[in-house]
């Protein structure tokens, strides 16, 4: 469960008639570049990121996205950072994932540091499997953990064990992952605070570079979802989230992480997810897979949700767009501050006013005095940024 593959602003944003190009982007800033895998060997009660369970089409689908890089390949000039997401990549064996790696290479210029990224399920981890990634250039794991805790992963639909969790750990730095990240969900129906704390202690017990800790959201249209409608579960009230929030932040701080995205939390600067920072950064990416988003600064677009119709459309010769919006400055501007806002870097002014052409500060001066002597917001070295609690409260500062 990662928010990284497939970012899509999907609040109200402001409506404009302004279409006018903002300003230079710098040129550190260099585009990532995603790969959704829309294959998992069962699905999540919870999960409504686009996957299928037919992994008879693997092949059928490595033909068809190969072709779309083929028709892609000169969309952006160079990546430094390549994230294989999903669904479960994992279930792709290395020989796979090879001609994947191999394809991209013959396509794309890709930084030699590049940090390529693969998402993986812990029932797919072992030592063998993880060397032969590593030979394949892969640097960086993030692993599905979601919890160690066999009710709760039950509970979600999930095909590992919390014994197959920590063994896909002991294996991943056995294999000499050094930078690798898991994925936990808090928010459980039933779910106590001990218990949440439990696991981040035991996540703890093996010094992991980084955290990505995710309030669970149930989506109408999932299992979950559907059982949450019939008055089958009962998820917790926004309060009780809220004291999660301060308490997952708290103790992570504690214990030596930067909590430097709402949900993400690393050792150090060099264990940040330079992938994902680039979509909280509004840095342009190119998603190739089936749902997978894309951003080039002024437009986004979005492939088909449609296996089918993906590999279809591709085996046509087709691109497998299913939509395209240019994005006006009003609403460029609104996803800078709803995307800075979630971050601890937060937002600097005299580079907001260099993009946008105007001054933040000056026109929002009121409500952002209010916010800074709430303690929500603080301004550091010209820079707006969130506390703890302005985390907490990221998505409403950016509609003020």
């Amino acid at each position: 469960m990662q928010v990284h593959h497939n970012f899509f602003i999907s609040m109200q944003k402001p409506k404009s008639q302004s279409s006018k190009p903002v300003g230079k982007r710098r040129a550190e800033d260099n585009p990532g570049l995603y790969l959704h895998i829309p294959f998992c060997e069962i699905k999540c009660r919870y999960c409504d990121f686009f996957s299928v369970t037919e992994l008879s089409r693997i092949t059928d689908f490595l033909d068809a996205i190969c072709r779309e890089m083929n028709l892609r390949g000169k969309v952006f000039k160079f990546f430094d950072t390549l994230y294989i997401g999903g669904g479960t990549p994992s279930v792709l064996r290395p020989d796979q994932l090879n001609r994947l790696l191999e394809h991209l290479h013959q396509h794309f210029k890709i930084s030699k540091e590049a940090e390529i990224t693969l998402e993986a399920n812990p029932a797919d981890i072992s030592v063998s499997v993880m060397k032969e990634l590593r030979s394949l250039g892969i640097n960086r794991l993030n692993i599905g953990v979601q919890s160690f805790d066999n009710h709760i992963l039950e509970f979600l639909g999930r095909r590992h064990n919390g014994r197959q969790a920590i063994r896909a750990i002991e294996a991943s730095l056995q294999a000499g992952f050094g930078n690798f990240g898991i994925d936990l969900i808090y928010g459980i129906p039933g779910q106590k605070r001990n218990t949440w704390i439990k696991t981040l202690e035991q996540a703890l017990t093996f010094q992991i570079p980084h955290l990505s800790c995710y309030q669970l959201t149930v989506e109408p249209e999932t299992p979950l979802g559907q059982s949450y409608k019939k008055g089958l579960i009962l998820t917790p009230d926004n309060d009780e989230l809220f004291e999660l929030f301060m308490d997952t932040s708290e103790f992570l701080e504690k214990a030596g992480y930067c909590h430097y995205e709402v949900s993400n939390f690393a050792r150090g600067d060099s264990r940040i997810s330079r992938h994902n920072s680039k979509y909280w950064h509004h840095i342009p990416y190119l998603g190739l897979g089936p749902s997978a988003h894309s951003f080039d600064g002024e437009k986004r677009w979005m492939n088909v949700r449609s296996l089918e119709d993906y590999i279809q459309r591709l085996n046509q010769g087709k691109l497998p767009m299913e939509f395209c919006e240019n994005l006006t400055r009003e609403e460029l501007q609104f996803e800078a501050l709803f995307l800075g806002f979630r971050t601890s870097a937060g937002i600097d002014l005299d580079d907001f006013e260099e993009k946008f052409g105007w001054n933040l500060w000056s026109v929002k001066e009121r409500d952002y005095e209010l916010l800074l002597d709430a303690g929500h917001l603080k301004i550091v070295n010209g820079r707006l940024q969130p506390t703890r609690t302005g985390m907490a409260l990221a998505d409403s500062l950016a509609l003020l």
